[in-house]
């Protein structure tokens, strides 16, 4: 059996009997700690590391670091505390108070990175290349992800879905000129990556909002002859009515499913509901928020 999900606070992360073992905080010298090779953050913020250099200066280490033993004797990697590490040397401390705990690779990478979930240290794409080292590297399915770090299936999904971006846009969005929002929006356009990206482009020149790059993305692309044959001398039609309660089923359906979705509606009543799906895995997702209870995959019911 799998361990309970990890998205409780990092003294939950280490169990009873470890903490027993390790009552007495070990002071480690700064020069025999190493730095995490599975740290999730891949950029440390500048202002908050010297804020907390400050406040190690006037109060050292409040929260010892939980590091694990390494090959070479006395020197230990770290597993949480990355940042109180690094602001304990600029502060000129020499020891640092620690836990050291038994812990494998893939519970090494866990730990980080529910520590940086918990703190919101993490950027969107940092957290997906961590996601995504856990599904590579030790085999963890979206499902396990999901009750391992206490995050719902569909969140685990999206956000692995942001590394499916091309790389103009995973670099606005690292560098926060986009928003989270604004990715998850243009990835409903990942079978037309022309349009995905004239869309960013516009995302950055006029300042579009979340929701109205959410909305360009489900205007039906028009040829360059069809917008000038509509335009004829008396100039644009004008827009058709939207129905809004029509709108408002489709972002109650998007935002559950965490896809695209688009209503159909017949003149004579009824319709149809067409739902996105990006892979085998992603239609057990949603068959699993649609029919719960079912069969765990769609391949068994072909």
């Amino acid at each position: 059996m799998r361990r309970k999900a990890l998205g409780r606070g990092l003294s939950e992360l280490i169990s009873g009997e470890a903490l027993a073992r390790t009552r007495a905080v070990l002071e480690v010298h700064v020069d025999k700690l190493e730095p995490n090779p599975y740290q999730p953050r891949q950029n440390l913020n500048e202002n908050t590391l010297e804020e907390l250099t400050l406040s190690i200066e006037t109060h050292g280490v409040v929260q010892p670091v939980v590091v694990r033993r390494t090959d070479e004797e006395d020197v230990y990697q770290i597993i949480a505390g990355e940042r109180r590490w690094r602001a304990a040397r600029r502060a000129g401390l020499q020891t640092v108070p620690c836990i050291v705990q038994e812990a494998t690779d893939e519970k090494a990478l866990e730990l980080a990175l529910v520590e940086n979930l918990q703190r919101d240290d993490l950027g969107p794409l940092e957290t997906a290349n961590a996601l995504q080292h856990l599904v590579h590297e030790f085999g963890l399915t979206q499902d396990q992800l999901s009750e391992q770090l206490g995050r719902s299936r569909s969140t685990i999904a999206n956000t692995l879905r942001l590394l499916e971006l091309p790389q103009p846009i995973k670099q606005a969005l690292a560098e926060e000129r986009i928003t989270q929002g604004h990715a998850r929006a243009l990835l409903a356009l990942a079978a037309e990556p022309e349009r995905m990206m004239a869309l960013f482009a516009r995302i950055e020149e006029e300042g579009l909002t979340v929701r109205e790059t959410e909305a360009l993305t489900r205007e039906p692309e028009r040829s360059d002859a069809e917008s000038e044959a509509e335009v004829g001398e008396s100039g644009p039609p004008a827009p058709q009515p939207t129905d809004p309660h029509i709108e408002e089923v489709k972002r109650r359906l998007r935002d559950r499913l965490g896809t695209k979705v688009t209503l159909l509606p017949r003149s004579k009543g009824g319709g149809s509901i067409h739902i996105t799906y990006h892979d085998a895995e992603d239609l057990d997702r949603i068959l699993s928020l649609i029919a719960p209870g079912g069969p765990r995959s769609y391949t068994t019911l072909r």
